[in-house]
Order: structure tokens, then sequence, then C-alpha cells
């Protein structure tokens, strides 16, 4: 039975498990989209949403915290400066997982890992619709025709 085990730990050790997560993480603040396993994709969100989370507060202690799990200054930075900035009103959900099929080597389920605000291609844009028109024998009939005038 599973009781109680709700973390992947990976295949990996603790300490192995943590310093790949804070790798990962970086590399999805800096890049923005990264390509990865499931299994990986889902822990990493779980990791990086609550930093995500702490950095709408741009607090000294919320950066402290935010460097203890990341290690990285430039990753740190970017997070506060650009990334913060963008989620600022949205209530958590910062991640999308997008599924692109199985490995060629081994048949792992590969996916994107992306961060939400900056995708281009998923932006919501106004479309501007066209209007279609029908046409009937009634906007036929009424619109005026004209005859040559008899001299």
């Amino acid at each position: 039975m599973r009781h109680n085990k709700k973390i992947n730990h990976l295949g990996r050790t603790a300490s192995h498990r943590s310093a790949m997560l804070s790798n990962m993480a970086t590399s999805l603040i800096m890049h923005k989209r990264i390509t990865t396993t499931v299994a990986k994709a889902k822990a990493l969100k779980k990791f990086v949403e609550p930093l995500i989370t702490k950095c709408k507060q741009d607090t000294t202690n919320s950066r402290r915290v935010v460097f203890s799990y990341l290690q990285n200054k430039f990753a740190v930075t970017e997070l506060f400066k650009e990334v913060s900035v963008k989620v600022a009103d949205r209530p958590g959900g910062y991640t999308r997982i997008i599924k692109t099929g199985k490995r060629m080597s081994d048949a792992a389920e590969m996916c994107f890992i992306e961060l939400v605000d900056f995708d281009e291609n998923m932006a919501k844009q106004p479309v501007a619709k066209k209007t279609r028109t029908r046409r009937s024998k009634k906007a036929v009939e009424a619109a005026p025709v004209e005859t040559p005038a008899a001299e």
C-alpha cells in the first residue's frame, strides 16, 4: 500500500534529487521552456510553483529563501525581475506540461514544461472573426436594378 508516499523519488537519493530539481528549475526560469520526462516534469512543477509564488513579494527574506533552493543568483534575479511581473495577478498554475510522445531509445514519456505567461504561441490574442453574410432572394430583389434610359 502507498499510504503517505506522495513524493516521487525518481530513482535517486535525496541529495541527487534536490540538486537535479534545482538545476531543472534554474533552466526552466532562464529558458522559459525545457524538454524532459513526464515524471520529472511533475516533480519539477511541485518544486518550482511555490518558488514562483514566493517571488511575488520582493523582500530580502523571500530572495534568500528562493536562493536557498536554486543556488543561482542569475536565476533568482530573473525570477524576481521578469517572471514575478508577469505572474503578479495569476493565483497559481504558473507552469504547463505538454506531452510530446515517447522517447526513441527507452520509450519514456516525454513532454515540455513551460512557464504559462511566456508562451507566445498559446497566448490569448483576440482573433478577428469574419462576418459572414447569407445571400437570399429577398436581398437580391430589394436591390435597385439599373435600367438603361430610353431616349
